[in-house]
């Protein structure tokens, strides 16, 4: 198939009629809308289902079994994005990609919803796992394809769109955690269901008009001699998985523990292969790969930032939970409500960084100075967080604002780095890689929730000084160190502001 000039597709897409931008932007704004509603809808309910006892409606399983399984799910969510990528970049690209995942995405929420065992747990998280994977890193990938390499909208357009991810962040754990309060948690997943459907409705009815030819291509197509190849390798492999696994499991030797230390594995080393792997092919440019050698500690920040901004779902759910004063003010908060905390913040915040980036003009800092200031933050969260166990005891019930002032001040690290981050990928990334590239963007969130499987295991409300000390410590001294060579960093860069 003949590539299509980057030129070409810029100039197929309707350049204004959203705030601006592009009109395309509009349909990938509600897209990802309506993935994100059901998809923290889900999370924001998923952990309490797994650890609340059988009369209450949940399944019953050991808390720090629960928050593990979590971390693993976010990794893996993340981690299927190569794959998602790849098959963008190679086999049917992004738009159908995106269309497939949220068919994934949505059977993965019907299935959760039908009353069931953990079997039916793990087969939704596979669902939505392989349908996330699809859309979640393509839709982006979409987003770049639709400026020009040199279109200074290209940092606010991407904030916009990031805000349309927290809108819907923001919404779902509010209604889901209702509904789960009044109906039970199967409800609240069926809802989530019915989020991703009208998101589907919404990429169908509008991408044709507002898209143009962004998404419809597919940059690096295989070869006929290339399929048979890859059918092959597939094939094998998941045959030998599966004899592999049904030898292991009755043994005993493969157990829910060997899983996520293997998810922890896999998280570091998948990066570092797809990091050698683009550095070395001969489709890479000079200059694209010394951004790829730029790109390196941009992604090590980020696994950092993700590894503190992602135990809001975990550690700091738990904590809203159990330690947490959950009578405020007259009222009686669930405690699926903090999870709405992080995008409303955002939603409030995302148009002002937005507006400070295009502001600042010529004076803007470097891209790898905005993730110094990220991991910074999210270091400094952490360090807020232990300090109502220092001033009163891990055995008192804590005043939710000290919740509600960590979730402020990572989301101040978040956008910071995370839409910079989203379009730093699409300016850096190898042409004949550029879903792929956004997909490895997203192994630094399946890399930090890999580590942070690990991590939870560790945490008691006993320890939790120690353990937000350590982790906060080791973030600020890394942003320290990024700061420093920042200067460097953009000399590898090769031009991209």
């Amino acid at each position: 198939m003949e590539r299509i000039d980057k030129q070409t597709i810029v100039d197929s897409v309707p350049q204004k009629g959203f705030f601006g931008q592009p009109k395309g932007l509009f349909t990938l704004f509600f897209t990802e809308f309506w993935e994100r509603f059901s998809y923290y809808g889900m999370r924001a309910i998923l952990v309490f289902y797994m650890y609340y006892e059988v009369s209450e409606g949940g399944l019953g399983l050991d808390r720090n079994v629960a928050l593990s399984i979590m971390s693993v799910y976010g990794a893996l969510v993340y981690m299927s994005g190569v794959i998602g990528g790849w098959l963008a970049d190679r086999v049917f690209g992004t738009s159908r990609a995106v269309f497939y995942g949220g068919v994934f995405i949505m059977l993965g929420h019907i299935v959760l919803s039908i009353p069931g065992s953990v079997v039916f747990l793990f087969i939704s998280m596979a669902l939505i796992v392989i349908g996330t994977g699809l859309l979640k890193p393509n839709v982006s990938s979409i987003v770049g394809d639709m400026y020009s390499e040199t279109d200074r909208r290209r940092d606010a357009g991407f904030s916009i769109f990031y805000m349309g991810i927290n809108l819907g962040a923001f919404i779902s754990p509010l209604i889901v955690g209702q509904v789960q309060k009044d109906y039970g948690f199967h409800w609240g997943f069926a809802l989530a269901a019915i989020g991703m459907f009208v998101g589907l409705v919404v990429f169908v009815l509008t991408r044709k008009t507002n898209l143009g030819l962004a998404g419809s291509y597919v940059p690096n197509p295989l070869s006929p001699d290339e399929k048979k190849k890859t059918i092959r390798i597939v094939s094998l492999v998941t045959i030998g998985i599966a004899v592999l696994l049904a030898i292991l499991i009755p043994l005993g030797w493969f157990t829910i523990n060997t899983f996520i230390t293997l998810v922890g594995v896999f998280g570091i080393a998948i990066p570092t292969i797809y990091f050698i792997i683009m550095y070395r092919s001969p489709k890479t440019t000079e200059v694209e790969r010394s951004r790829i050698i730029a790109y390196i500690p941009l992604f090590i920040a980020s696994v950092m930032f993700w590894a503190i901004q992602e135990q809001g779902a975990t550690i700091l759910a738990s904590y809203a939970d159990t330690r947490t004063d959950l009578e405020f003010f007259g009222f009686t908060l669930s405690p699926a409500w903090f999870q709405s905390l992080n995008p409303l913040f955002i939603i409030l915040l995302a148009p002002v960084f937005a507006w400070l980036w295009v502001r600042l003009g010529d004076r803007e800092p470097s891209i790898p100075t905005k993730f110094a200031f990220g991991i910074l933050f999210a270091g400094v969260s952490f360090l807020v967080i232990l300090l109502p166990a220092y001033f009163s005891g891990p055995d008192t019930l804590v005043n939710p604002l000290w919740l509600v002032l960590s979730y402020f001040i990572v989301v101040l690290g978040e956008l910071s780095l995370s839409p910079v981050g989203l379009s730093a990928t699409t300016k850096l990334a190898p042409a004949a890689f550029s879903a792929q590239t956004m997909s490895l963007w997203f192994l630094s969130n399946a890399a930090a929730q890999g580590i942070n499987a690990q991590l939870v295991k560790f945490y008691s409300p006993e320890n939790e000084m120690l353990y937000f000390g350590v982790i906060g410590g080791v973030a600020i001294i890394l942003s320290l160190i990024l700061f420093a060579l920042a200067p460097k960093i953009k000399v590898y860069m090769r031009g991209i502001h």
